[in-house]
């Protein structure tokens, strides 16, 4: 049974919220509605679950009441195993919905890929990986834009920036944040023996304007020609555009448009991403033991999945999932299956340590 208290203190904050936002007189309106329409769903799933948890005490009041006639008894009895059952599912809901969030869950996500161990090999399957979550995005009914891409001799990825833009985003695609492993014979390998490789994928948060603020004092913009293909473009425009955030050291260089206003832009939303991630590990670093769970930390250097081409399966170290569907995961298909996954078990692992906890 969850603690009424508990309860009480979401119903008491979401009320108040909605007494300042009538009123007109909050000086920080946006972040009012932010939190109000985060407890929105908390409120409407406990406020259902207090109603049934009444209509379930009423339900055995009358079954253990030696004058309830036989008839109400009976009555009771039909209804008391569908009470019981909206009741369970009501009280994991709410539980799943006051565990503490990650602020920035609902935004949405820079996808960063990296072509690692492997050369030529790696940056295919880089490629494949941007490809993944192009069109997992794309099914999500999100808005997919590749930000930078540098390409290899045969057509791979050395590095790509994908941007996911969708609520949510950065909830669902987190986990997937590590180092993904490929086994496979490589177009290059004349013997057929099968070689492993690899490429790092980060998932940043999008932050909004109201979550990062850079001064202009901080940066330092350098403007260059841009190199590789382009013809005349290339020799006569400084459109190239080279961000450096002098606090934190990070650099963002971007030479993907023909404007250098574009290129500005893009590089700059691909900086505060990495800054406003930088911040929450910084500030996530005291609760280190917390981060390293059953999904793991999502460190990068962590190997997290590995995609087997001769066997045709991708297993997910983290919580020793194998799926025998190599092709549709990579087409971003039933990537939803291992993502899904990942939810459900981190989920699960929090509702555990909440509970261990609470006793």
């Amino acid at each position: 049974m969850i603690p009424q208290a508990k309860l009480e203190r979401v119903l008491d904050r979401f009320n108040t919220i909605e007494a300042q936002l009538s009123s007109g007189h909050s000086t920080d309106f946006v972040k009012l509605s932010k939190e109000h329409a985060q407890l929105s769903p908390v409120v409407k799933a406990i406020l259902a679950y207090k109603d049934t948890r009444l209509a379930l005490e009423g339900n055995e009041s009358l079954l253990a009441d030696p004058a309830t006639d036989a008839e109400l008894k009976a009555l009771a009895n039909e209804e008391a195993q569908s009470l019981r059952q909206r009741f369970g599912v009501l009280e994991r809901d709410v539980q799943l919905l006051l565990l503490p969030k990650d602020s920035a869950d609902n935004s949405s996500a820079i996808v960063e890929i990296r072509a690692g161990t492997g050369g030529e090999e790696a940056s295919l399957f880089a490629g494949d990986l941007l490809k993944m979550y192009t069109r997992y995005g794309q099914l999500q009914g999100w808005k997919t834009d590749l930000l930078s891409l540098s390409e290899s001799d045969l057509g791979g990825v050395k590095e790509a920036v994908l941007d996911i833009e969708g609520e949510g985003a950065y909830a669902k695609l987190k986990f997937e944040s590590g180092v993904h492993r490929v086994q496979r014979v490589p177009v290059t390998e004349g013997s057929g023996r099968i070689h492993t490789s690899a490429a790092t994928v980060a998932v940043l948060p999008e932050p909004e304007d109201v979550d990062v603020e850079v001064n202009d004092k901080d940066l330092r913009i350098d403007v260059y020609r841009a190199s590789g293909a382009g013809g005349q473009h290339v020799n006569k425009t400084e459109s190239a555009v080279r961000i450096t955030h002098l606090p934190t050291g990070i650099v963002v260089a971007m030479q993907e448009e023909k404007s250098q206003h574009k290129n500005k832009a893009k590089a700059m939303k691909i900086l505060k991403a990495r800054i406003f991630e930088a911040e929450r590990e910084r500030q996530a670093s005291a609760r280190a033991a917390e981060r390293k769970g059953l999904i793991g930390s999502g460190d990068r250097s962590e190997r997290i999945r590995t995609y087997n081409f001769p066997q045709g399966r991708v297993s997910d170290h983290r919580i020793n999932l194998t799926l025998y569907k190599l092709d549709r995961i990579l087409s971003g298909d039933d990537l939803s299956e291992i993502v899904d996954a990942l939810i459900t078990e981190d989920q699960a692992s929090r509702l555990a340590a909440d509970e261990t906890d609470a006793s």
